[in-house]
């Protein structure tokens, strides 16, 4: 495995700091100026978009990208360094069209749509003219089961007709979004993996209500984390994407890319914590000396840059893995990039708000904002305990039982 970065990724990764450096960060001041007063999306959103997309840095998550489709096709490999880039800034993604939950709803499309759905939709998404939903947890079960989802999908002569309760569906409450895809079951007598489905659901399809956008840790987020009821929504039977009682394959599809993409972020939000905590800890002093001579704010910067060296290491092999052997074979390195990354995510960003004392849970830093998406991330796209789980029982079923026997030296017994 080689993760060296090639002279093309070396020039994009160079483009789009470069990008960052102009057109975002000194955005970010007044990014947060409109979004507190209520203009969502912000002013220059669009305009950042089309200089994004003339710059050739658009689209840049799609390995299976067409020729006619817009944006620059990589490897997961290639954009893993880039992601991290974008994850300096919460809203940078967007910019780049490669913010989720979008990415991981056009790869859904991209591998399973209709050509009438792959038009409707999927060419709006990718050309970034529309933002879109992805309808699956639910509050009255545990949702990191997808078997437990109890919204009922059914069938109706020529249409499906819908009813349940969604919540913590990220982008719902964003003016461009245009289309949900549903998740629920069509047939409960089915097997277990075999019942649910996946349904497109336009926005403004009458029976759909946005409850509430949900607060984060109280920390509100303009694109929306709602609370949405479906109340007898009927559309058409085209709308199913995929085949009945394939939901569940088609939702294992859709997480492995987009739990990669949530840890390259990741580390690059810790990379900016740790940078703003070395900047901290030489500018301030505390009884005579800087902060960074003090032994346990050293031991914080070096820990921390261990960590993320240990967590961007795994995410490359992940990404390597999903290139070259499928996300299906990559399962495990998927599901332990996602149970370590937001972890060494919110450590890092909680050393860093330490150092800056009361400053670091203030909105005069990135930090506290940067520390609550962490730690929603240990549950978004799966708890820690169930990818926990599912790395002891991938490792469990490698095992060979009493293959350790040759290295045990336990006195004879008579």
């Amino acid at each position: 495995m080689d993760f060296a970065y090639t002279p093309k990724v070396e020039d994009l990764r160079r483009r789009v700091r470069a990008f960052m450096d102009e057109h975002i960060v000194p955005r970010i001041r007044q990014w947060h100026e409109e979004v507190h007063a209520g203009r969502y999306p912000v002013s220059f959103m669009e305009a950042l978009k089309a200089r994004a997309k003339a710059e050739g840095l658009w689209n840049l998550f799609l390995p299976h990208l067409k020729d006619d489709e817009p944006g620059t096709r990589l490897t997961n490999l290639e954009y893993a360094p880039l992601a991290e880039i974008m994850g300096r800034v919460s809203w940078a993604s967007e910019v780049f069209n490669c913010n989720a939950p979008d990415t991981g709803n056009m790869e859904l499309l991209h591998m399973f749509a209709t050509p009438e759905q792959r038009e409707q939709w999927l060419m709006p998404l990718l050309r970034g003219e529309i933002r879109s939903a992805f309808a699956m947890t639910e509050p009255d079960v545990a949702s990191s089961d997808a078997t437990n989802i109890t919204t009922r999908i059914e069938r109706d002569g020529g249409d499906y007709v819908i009813n349940g309760r969604k919540w913590f569906i990220t982008n719902a409450s964003h003016p461009d979004c245009k289309i949900f895809i549903v998740m629920g079951k069509t047939d409960p007598d089915a097997a277990s993996h075999q019942q649910q489905s996946m349904i497109l659901v336009p926005r403004d399809t009458p029976g759909v209500t946005i409850v509430r956008n949900i607060t984060v840790l109280n920390h509100f987020a303009p694109e929306g984390h709602c609370e949405i009821t479906f109340d007898n929504v009927r559309v058409p039977a085209r709308n199913l994407l995929g085949e009945e009682g394939s939901g569940f394959a088609l939702a294992q599809a859709r997480l492995g890319p987009g739990r990669i993409h949530h840890c390259m972020r990741s580390i690059g939000a810790a990379e900016l914590a740790l940078e703003l905590m070395v900047d901290r800890a030489q500018s301030r002093q505390t009884f005579g000396k800087p902060l960074n001579q003090h032994g346990t704010v050293g031991e914080w910067i070096a820990r921390s840059r261990i960590e993320i060296e240990q967590a961007r290491l795994l995410v490359l092999k992940a990404a390597w893995m999903i290139d070259n052997v499928g996300a299906k074979a990559a399962r495990k390195e998927i599901s332990m990039i996602k149970a370590i990354v937001p972890t060494v995510h919110t450590n890092v960003c909680d050393r860093a708000m330490q150092v800056f004392g009361a400053m670091g849970i203030s909105p005069d830093t990135p930090l506290a904002d940067h520390w609550t998406w962490g730690r929603a991330l240990r549950y978004a796209d799966g708890p820690d305990e169930v990818h926990l789980q599912a790395i002891a029982r991938m490792e469990i079923k490698d095992s060979t039982p009493g293959s350790t026997a040759p290295y045990l030296t336990v006195p004879p017994r008579s």
